[in-house]
């Protein structure tokens, strides 16, 4: 194929590189054909060509778990592979012909000469790298994000299934239990009782239900207290008397209880308005359940608005840094568990509240504490200490997990650097949360060694 500098103009970086620079590029390349199913690279290659694709198309693939996942694509006209003053030097994935392709290549030898003698075209080159940069850095941004955002989705749809599932739970236990009250009324109502015996039972039913007793009672006691109180009532006439305990005892209604009860209804009476009482608590007992589902749903969305900072304008505020950790854990709080991570707050008390960006800062936390969680082992234990020192409020996040290794403990803050395998992590996290603590003039710092690694992050105070 006879390649002339018109041909190359077709390039959109080589819109305004001269006729002669285009020809000393074509002169000095070397033209090749790459049929479908091919690779122009693989993994682990060295990149040591600027390749300029001017017919056909190739995937760009990366390997997890074994399966190939496409990110990209060069079509005609794209550039691609080494450029000037880049600092790649081997492939991170595959390049897969899809169709047969026709390129340039020109060898890393020859850019000394291009960078001394052709500026345009070097300049046109250095832009399409700059422009690379920047577009991968946006998308890896953007990916470090959206896994973020997933992660802490998983948690929420966990946490939230929880609460809601004992609602509906209780729902229709609640639902059952009503349909069956017409029948216990019929035998209330024929009670004859007393002005006075009615205050009595109102009174030990109503004290029970408006100042509920804590029962701290231990397993084997429980047991023991149930089997004596449902025999006292099988005694005293009370037919379906296994089926009373387990509610009554829930509010403390033990033997003393009923023989006060027994006293006021009488030997008749006593078995009818036993298993009202009995009723009446279940459903108590039943909208207490639905009550403390709800607001726990309640206290997971207050944890989210306060995470997000939503209801707050995106400007800095003065801010204790304790909110925005404890709602960062309540986000995590899934894979806690799922680890059986302990988490020992050790939280100064009366620290000054520095002025930040909420959302930001949560951040932070949740690369953090994120981070802190996978290096660890199940049962693993997570310390969080704050403390002021001097103009700074200091932060502290320690894990008992492996460490950091000593090669990499001065590349954790580099963009794209990551320990973990792909689709695990883009290598931007850390180096949002740098970017993040150098917008608030604060400073973040890493300890690690075997079995301890310390993240400290410090924010002025003013």
């Amino acid at each position: 194929m006879k390649l002339t500098a018109q041909n190359l103009r077709e390039v959109p970086d080589f819109a305004n590189v001269p006729d002669q620079q285009l020809q000393w590029l074509i002169d000095k390349s070397e033209f090749q054909t790459f049929k479908q199913g091919e690779f122009i690279f693989k993994k682990g290659d060295t990149i040591d060509q600027l390749s300029i694709l001017l017919k056909g198309k190739v995937e760009v693939k990366f390997e997890q778990n074994g399966n190939y996942k496409v990110v990209g694509e060069i079509k005609k006209n794209n550039i691609t592979g080494l450029l000037p003053f880049s600092r790649m030097s081997t492939a991170m994935g595959y390049g897969e012909v899809i169709d047969d392709t026709e390129a340039i290549l020109l060898d890393r030898s020859m850019f000394k000469e291009m960078v001394a003698n052709h500026y345009e075209l070097t300049e046109s080159l250095v832009h399409n790298m700059t422009s690379r940069v920047r577009e991968f850095t946006k998308n890896n941004v953007q990916s470090e994000k959206m896994m973020a955002l997933g992660k802490l989705s998983a948690g929420l749809a966990h946490e939230l299934n929880n609460p809601a599932s004992a609602m509906l739970r209780s729902s229709k236990a609640l639902k059952q239990h009503l349909g069956n009250v017409p029948e216990k009324f019929k035998r209330i109502i024929s009670i004859r009782a007393s002005e006075e015996e009615v205050d009595i039972i109102n009174n030990v039913l109503f004290d029970r239900i408006n100042s509920r007793p804590e029962n701290n009672m231990k397993l084997t006691e429980r047991n023991e207290k149930e089997d004596e109180l449902e025999a006292w009532l099988e005694d005293h006439g009370v037919e379906n008397a296994f089926e009373l305990t387990e509610t009554l005892l829930d509010f403390c209604m033990d033997i003393p209880v009923m023989e006060e009860i027994y006293e006021a209804t009488g030997e008749l009476n006593f078995p009818n308005a036993i298993e009202w009482i009995e009723n009446v608590l279940t459903t108590e007992k039943i909208v207490d359940e639905i009550e403390e589902a709800s607001d726990r749903i309640s206290g997971l969305v207050q944890s989210i608005k306060s995470y997000t900072h939503m209801d707050r304008a995106p400007e800095k505020v003065a801010t204790d840094i304790h909110t925005g950790i404890k709602s960062t854990l309540t986000m995590l709080n899934h894979k806690l568990k799922k680890k059986n991570i302990s988490v020992e707050k050790n939280f100064g008390s009366e620290l000054p509240e520095p002025r930040i960006f909420v959302s930001e800062i949560n951040q932070v936390w949740t690369n953090l504490i994120d981070n802190a969680i996978d290096a660890m082992e199940h049962s693993g234990v997570l310390v969080i200490k704050t403390s002021k020192d001097k103009d700074f409020v200091k932060i502290e996040i320690t894990d008992n997990g492996q460490g950091i290794p000593e090669e990499d403990i001065n590349n954790i803050f580099d963009p794209f650097f990551t320990t973990k395998g792909i689709g695990e992590g883009t290598g931007m996290g850390l180096e949002v949360v740098q970017r993040i603590i150098n917008q608030h003039n604060g400073d973040i710092k890493v300890i690690s060694k075997q079995g301890e690694t310390t993240f400290i992050v410090c924010l002025p105070i003013t």
